[in-house]
């Protein structure tokens, strides 16, 4: 397969007044609680699953947490703070109400430098997003998530400037649960190829690739320059079962992939074929929440200043292990410092 080069030189960053990556998500404030006594089951949650929830939910499920760690979340978000932490500059659109809960998290990202183009929803539209994460102690991760706001996005909100001054743009799957946000990601997309701004797509999970594979696949056939993905998202999108399969239907497409595998690491594709990138090494995996934006927050940002993509995925694998050594999908460490240690910065 033939591999789009990358719009900058190697390890070059990008120019005055322009940004490595800008997301486009649904804004979330994460509320996260180490959930020792498993109060998920009496909430009737299924344990590793994200469950919808209405806005009648949100004191009972509030209440029931302990003691919490609140910051600005979902998946694009905590990948374009993970690339801030990288040292990269990023920009971040998404709709919020408000809201204490919208301030807070305009507040999270503004205070690491992330430039934001955020909507403020109508009274209409909901509270602002937020996503309720119970941790056990095997780390695995069940959520509650009330959408509201954050996945109101329509074709008014999008704005062009930070598309237009982006290396990459970078969609998240989850958007697309509402017909007014597919508008808008169709607009995201034209500014992108109207500014040579590399258009990248997260799967999200593969539930949200049941909803709307034809709409993930007609976008990957014809817009999308890079794929990231777990292995049952793709073997979803496919309706394969065997992940060789799926890369060879990425291969006549012609996108760049990434996929991701746990504990397993990631494959990546490469002009030579598929090839393998181990997970990075830890000690002890406290909170898997938010490895896998971690590991996009690696990914992009290596393609933004021109890392060959297996270069990029284990700058990706190293930023995904920091993240699962701790409570919350945000990284703790000085993420540029750890990459500047590891030779890849």
């Amino acid at each position: 397969m033939t591999i789009p080069p990358t719009p900058v030189s190697l390890r070059v960053k990008p120019g005055p007044n322009r940004l490595a990556v800008t997301g486009i998500g649904n804004a979330m404030l994460d509320i996260i609680t180490q959930d020792s006594n498993e109060v998920y089951k009496e909430l009737g949650l299924v344990k590793a699953s994200m469950e919808l929830i209405g806005v009648d939910q949100l004191e009972r499920f509030y209440n029931a947490m302990g003691p919490t760690i609140q910051m600005s979340g979902g998946s694009v978000a905590n990948s374009i703070a993970g690339v801030a932490s990288l040292g990269g500059t990023c920009g971040y659109i998404g709709k919020v109400a408000a809201d204490e809960f919208g301030d807070r998290f305009a507040h999270d990202l503004r205070s690491m430098g992330v430039e934001l183009d955020l909507a403020i929803a109508s009274p209409d539209e909901g509270a602002t997003g937020r996503c309720h994460v119970f941790i056990t102690d095997d780390a695995q991760r069940t959520m509650a998530t009330y959408l509201g706001a954050s996945n109101q996005l329509r074709v008014e909100d999008i704005k062009e400037d930070l598309i237009a001054r982006s290396e990459i743009t970078y969609i998240e799957g989850y958007v697309f649960d509402l017909p007014p946000a597919k508008e808008a990601i169709r607009k995201v997309v034209n500014f992108a190829h109207e500014h040579d701004s590399m258009v990248a797509l997260s799967l999200s999970d593969m539930f949200c690739v049941d909803r709307h594979r034809r709409d993930f696949l007609d976008l990957v056939t014809s817009d999308v320059d890079v794929l990231l993905a777990n292995e049952t998202e793709v073997l979803s999108l496919f309706q394969m079962t065997a992940l060789d399969q799926a890369f060879a239907a990425l291969e006549e497409i012609g996108v760049l992939s990434v996929v991701t595998r746990g504990a397993a690491g990631a494959s990546v594709s490469t002009l030579s074929g598929v090839e393998h990138v181990p997970a990075h090494e830890v000690e002890h995996v406290l909170d898997q929440n938010g490895a896998g934006d971690m590991f996009a927050s690696g990914f992009l940002y290596g393609l933004a200043l021109g890392a060959d993509p297996v270069e990029a995925a284990q700058l990706g694998s190293l930023c995904a292990g920091e993240v699962i050594t701790h409570l919350g999908a945000r990284p703790e460490s000085d993420l540029e410092e750890l990459a500047i240690e590891a030779g890849f910065l």
